[in-house]
């Protein structure tokens, strides 16, 4: 907001003239300061040519941001050397320890937990299996209390790892499995798996959370990486479930269900024989088939080599790309799964890229092969462009630290830094 667009808001607001000084201060300061948390180092001129605001303005409003923690003094523009003529201008920057955040893919079968500082830094990253006491891996053995300890638990010692206290957090973003609406809730459906992803987490965890669904995450991980307007971003491990950004904005539904692709128990059959259903990821298709060919069949593979239950999706990828037969077969079968949930999005949503998230993507290449084979052969145009993401495992809890540093940029006055909680 400039600052002619300032002072005509506060001319029409209700409260009387008495208040509208007090009232001007604080929308300069929740202006400047949003400036500052989307820089570095800065001069007054550069907050001023931002802001449309007075360099007495711009003084006054930062003193007030030192004094109340979040910007810091530092030295002159001829003190650093960047100036050696006229008036030394005055620099500022927001302090490295005026708060943090943290980010949490709370998977199905793991954790992953980054801490970052109001500069988008990581200073620390942290994995934890969801393990019960009897050593049983994954959600059915874990109520909705053991998974809440597990978050709390993973949260505790990443803090720790960063040397970061518990009241220095300023938002705590969790990514989970499930629809999350505007409000954080889960819808009730799904059997008992969605409740159990977010038993109200946003509530129930320590500090201030907000809870968001996984693919959503990563899909706003994906837009600050490339701010394409049309993508869907799939993630797809165990189940396929997609973050959408249409006309560059995140969408949502209702009930927080878009990306969901129930879609595809209308469109798709399930595979009963192989234990696979229509809205199984690539990852879990890849091993179920996989298991299903050696154990129905007497076809030669050098998966044969390995124990069935140890079989993943990663051994069939690889065992594809040196040439086994078997792996191949599944391989294509993955592909043509995906090329028809392209088409499926394609055709509703009109994207024009659809990246395949998470640990499976590093090796999804010979899938993403084979359905733009399909999609070449077989689909009509326009055909979405099918890639693989670069960022890795972490791009849930990347987008959950993208998302709490944009909810603290867009209020930052709703928050307190650091040394205003210490009282300092």
């Amino acid at each position: 907001m400039k600052y002619v667009e300032v002072l005509r808001y506060c001319q029409g607001m209700s409260d009387g003239p008495a208040r509208s000084p007090r009232l001007l201060r604080r929308i300069n300061s929740g202006e400047l300061l949003r400036f500052a948390l989307s820089t570095g180092d800065f001069a007054a001129g550069e907050a001023m040519a931002a802001s449309g605001l007075t360099r007495a303005t711009v003084l006054g409003v930062c003193g007030d941001l030192v004094a109340a923690g979040w910007l810091e003094e530092i030295a002159d523009s001829r003190a650093a050397g960047l100036s050696s003529r006229g008036r030394p201008a005055r620099r500022y920057r927001v302090p490295e320890d005026a708060g943090y955040v943290v980010g949490v893919d709370a998977g199905e079968h793991r954790l992953h937990v980054l801490v970052a500082d109001l500069r988008g830094r990581v200073l620390a990253s942290a994995h934890e299996e969801l393990i019960a006491d009897d050593g049983e891996l994954g959600p059915a053995v874990l109520d909705a209390e053991a998974r809440m300890r597990a978050i709390r638990r993973a949260i505790t010692g990443t803090l720790g790892d960063a040397g970061v206290e518990a009241a220095d957090v300023l938002l705590n973003v969790v990514g989970v499995p499930a629809p999350v609406d505007a409000g954080g809730r889960t819808p009730a459906g799904d059997g008992r798996f969605w409740p159990r992803m977010n038993p109200d987490l946003d509530t129930r965890l320590d500090g201030r959370v907000l809870v968001e669904n996984d693919a959503n995450l990563a899909a706003l991980a994906e837009h600050a990486r490339d701010p394409a307007d049309d993508v869907a971003t799939l993630v797809t491990g165990e189940r396929f479930g997609a973050g959408l950004i249409v006309d560059g904005h995140l969408l949502r539904g209702y009930r927080g269900g878009a990306g969901e692709l129930r879609l595809l128990e209308l469109t798709l059959r399930d595979d009963p024989a192989a234990g696979a259903g229509a809205t199984d990821g690539l990852g879990a298709l890849a091993r179920r088939w996989a298991r299903h060919e050696l154990e129905t069949t007497t076809a030669p593979s050098t998966l044969r080599g390995t124990a069935l239950e140890e079989i993943g999706a990663p051994d069939v990828f690889a065992a594809a790309l040196a040439g086994d037969a078997l792996a191949e077969r599944v391989i294509e079968r993955l592909g043509a799964r995906l090329a028809h949930v392209a088409v499926v999005l394609e055709s509703v949503l009109d994207v024009e890229k659809i990246v395949i998230a998470g640990g499976i993507a590093s090796a999804v290449e010979p899938v993403l092969a084979a359905a733009r084979a399909v999609l070449e052969s077989e689909a009509s145009p326009p055909i979405p462009e099918l890639v693989a993401s670069t960022l890795g495992r972490e791009v849930i809890a990347l987008g959950a630290i993208e998302l709490a540093l944009t909810r603290v940029r867009e209020e930052p006055l709703a928050f307190s830094p650091r040394t205003s909680r210490a009282g300092g």
